[in-house]
């Protein structure tokens, strides 16, 4: 079975917009896993324009799946990540003036850095996947760096349509087949939604999807346990 993770990001992008206690990331961590989520996932960026530190140790207490920590390979987020322990990282790429993540990670310039990143964070019982394009070297390059796993960026499939979009879809099969035969588990995220996710379940290997925006949004008309279990019968539906 297909694992769904919750990205519970925009839920503290609202609380932040007032700077005040509500919405609780926490609580819609809990309320996403009563509605059927295998996880839960946070992107703690340098800048903290959503999730906080003290959401991040907080959730480490409360979730009772799996805790993902998205991240950059930032000091001070590595120090909290070392202390939290989440279940796993992916570290993804980060830019200030990004309105989120537009694209995978440059393993192939930073397997160095990655390398040492996993050295550091396998003795503590962390697993460490990366998000990346579906792309031939940077599937080989996390492979090298010694990466349990990679989560393949789904945003130019999910943005696209007709043709193109099959072109894309086309992509992220032959990049999955891949990082099989590189020993590396596959993942998926960024852009799907209710409509789109059926054809990229057809991923060889695929283990997990990574969805946030999707269902909080569809979370704000009918309650988030809903929207989440909505998108688990999806997975469901397409084993």
């Amino acid at each position: 079975m297909i694992r769904l993770g919750v990205n519970i990001d925009h839920v503290a992008t609202v609380r932040q917009a007032r700077r005040t206690t509500e919405p609780d990331p926490v609580r819609a961590a809990v309320l996403a896993e009563l509605g059927g989520a295998d996880g839960i996932t946070v992107h703690l960026r340098e800048d903290r324009r959503h999730i906080q530190d003290r959401d991040v140790r907080l959730l480490r207490q409360t979730v009772t799946t799996s805790l993902n920590l998205e991240m950059a390979l930032w000091d001070d987020v590595i120090e909290v990540a070392a202390e939290v322990r989440p279940d796993q990282v992916t570290l993804v790429p980060e830019k200030r003036e990004e309105v989120t993540t537009e694209g995978g990670l440059d393993v192939v310039s930073k397997e160095a850095e990655i390398a040492a990143f996993v050295k550091r964070f396998r003795p503590l019982g962390v697993r460490v996947s990366l998000f990346v394009d579906p792309e031939p070297d940077q599937v080989k390059a996390a492979a090298a760096s010694g990466a349990e796993c990679v989560e393949f960026h789904t945003g130019a499939y999910s943005n696209a349509s007709g043709e193109a979009a099959h072109a894309e879809l086309d992509k992220l099969i032959e990049a999955a087949f891949l990082a099989l035969d590189e020993g590396l588990r596959v993942f998926a995220g960024h852009g799907l939604t209710y409509v789109n996710i059926e054809p990229v379940l057809a991923m060889p290997g695929l283990e997990e999807v990574n969805i946030g925006h999707s269902i909080i949004s569809r979370a704000v008309f009918v309650g988030l346990e809903r929207a989440v279990r909505e998108m688990k019968d999806l997975l469901l539906l397409n084993e």
